[in-house]
């Protein structure tokens, strides 16, 4: 698939070569996991996931000692952000189930990714118009582009007809409030208990952990550094960038931005750890400190990130989770299936560039030597003919006025099916267009993966509330390959 970095190929098909950098595989969870997890810390986390989640069923069987968490999460993009995000709730949501039924007691938690500070990734979305084109949405509103997305309100809604995106993106709402909300309702019997870092009750529950990190800044920075080199030296690379010449693993929070801190400013907030806020590499680390997580389902650059974390995790927690592929899937509507089955095309042949593929697909509807094949008959034609009257002059000249007629009505039927021929190279043409365009759109939209483009909105619209379902269906957890599944 476009993108895969070698470690992440290696951690799905030669994971052997990855054990240095995971501790766990996803292979472990056959054998059954537990985690040690303090009573005290399982309470005030129930307290606090109650506030998002109230009236959840979840929540009695997490306040439970020995229930387990499998635990995914994302930013908070507009309308739902990509579809994989749905993917990556399923995910979580099935695997938990399969590890209650072994015996191992789980509940699936999203982790709703509100602090992340790059606005400009999460304010808009992609949809399809009525033509089956991308249409681009932005959500507008007041806003800074440092500032957390939490509290970033919505004041102005795209025109979008869909009455399940208005109940949640309703003017006042935060954009974490209406990711939620919608997430929430798509998924429908297939629960899962959302987290907000930036609640204060979660913040207070992380500041020991911060305030811990932040006292060993240096030490964690030169283990990170490490460890990037010994993915250099094993043929990969290091995931994130982080050079640890003054640069650190947290950010300060001050007034509602994010703002990155230079290794020497860290240790001054250790006195003040609510200010702090971890990067991409220490978040997952404070994530599963405050949960007892077994398994974390991720995406591709999640889980190589995961490679560089194992040292934060050693140091840190003393555990670190298995870390499990998300679900993917290609999307495909009736029209899509059957021309990919027509023009005999597979999913990679569709992220080809754009002009390749329409020669693939005119390879199906017309001969590509036709046009030639005509003028070289043309040419051919003329020869015998020219060859026909010289012996017709010697033979009888009376007969060459006689034939002038005949060759001309002989020229004029080759040329009129050369136009027939042409009229309809033509209209295969624009259909050629029409079709390689569609699938496209569809599948590779401007060379992207469908499920890191489009919202779900459109598909939903198309296919029906019954869509979520069907994709549960088709997940399986214990297999890591790209799914296309037609619908």
């Amino acid at each position: 698939m476009p993108g895969t970095s070698k470690l992440y190929s290696d951690f799905l098909y030669h994971p052997e070569r990855v054990t240095a950098f995971y501790p766990s595989l996803p292979a472990s969870l056959a054998d059954g996991l537990t985690v040690d997890f303090p009573d005290a810390r399982r309470e005030a986390m129930a307290a606090a996931l109650a506030e998002i989640n109230p009236g959840s069923l979840l929540l009695d069987q997490f306040a439970q000692p020995g229930t387990a968490v499998v635990v995914t999460g994302q930013q908070v993009g507009l309308f739902g952000g990509p579809l994989y995000t749905v993917f990556k709730a399923l995910t979580a949501v099935q695997l938990a189930r399969q590890l209650t039924t072994k015996g191992t007691p789980a509940v699936p938690v999203f982790w709703v990714a509100t602090e992340d500070h790059d606005f400009e990734e999460i304010d808009h979305t992609w949809t399809l118009d009525g033509d089956r084109k991308p249409l681009k949405l932005t959500a507008q509103g007041d806003h800074q582009p440092q500032q957390p997305v939490g509290p970033v309100r919505i004041t102005e809604l795209p025109e979008i007809s869909d009455e399940m995106v208005r109940r949640h993106y309703r003017v006042g709402a935060t954009f974490g409030e209406a990711f939620i909300g919608l997430v929430r309702e798509l998924l429908g019997e297939h629960e899962v208990l959302f987290l907000d870092p930036l609640r204060p009750s979660i913040r207070q529950i992380a500041a020991p952990f911060l305030a811990a990190a932040a006292a060993r800044s240096n030490e964690l920075n030169d283990r990170v550094v490490a460890r990037s080199k010994e993915l250099t030296a094993a043929g990969y690379h290091a995931q994130v960038l982080f050079e640890g010449k003054g640069s650190s693993l947290f950010f300060a929070l001050d007034g509602g931005r994010r703002k990155p801190l230079k290794a020497a400013e860290v240790t001054a907030f250790s006195g003040a750890p609510e200010q702090l806020s971890p990067n991409a590499l220490l978040r997952p680390v404070m994530q599963d400190f405050l949960l007892p997580t077994v398994a974390m389902i991720g995406g591709p650059a999640e889980i190589a990130y995961l490679a560089q974390s194992a040292v934060l995790y050693e140091a840190l927690l003393g555990r670190q989770p298995v870390a499990v592929p998300r679900a993917g899937f290609t999307l495909l509507d009736a029209r899509a299936a059957k021309l990919m089955d027509r023009y005999r095309l597979r999913l990679p042949d569709l992220m080809r560039p754009e002009a390749t593929v329409r020669e693939q697909i005119a390879a199906h509807l017309a001969p590509p030597a036709l046009q030639q094949t005509f003028t070289d008959a043309t040419a051919e034609l003329k020869i015998t003919l020219d060859r026909v009257e010289q012996t017709l002059a010697g033979f009888d000249p009376t007969l060459v006025d006689a034939f002038a007629s005949s060759r001309r009505k002989i020229a004029h039927q080759l040329a009129k099916s050369q136009a027939k021929a042409a009229r309809e190279l033509m209209r295969r043409s624009e259909r050629e267009r029409a079709d390689s365009s569609y699938l496209i759109n569809e599948i590779f939209p401007h060379r992207h993966l469908q499920e890191r483009f489009y919202s779900i909105l459109p598909f939903l619209a198309q296919h029906g509330p019954d869509l979520v379902e069907r994709v549960y269906d088709n997940i399986h957890v214990d297999c890591f390959d790209h799914h296309v599944l037609a619908l």
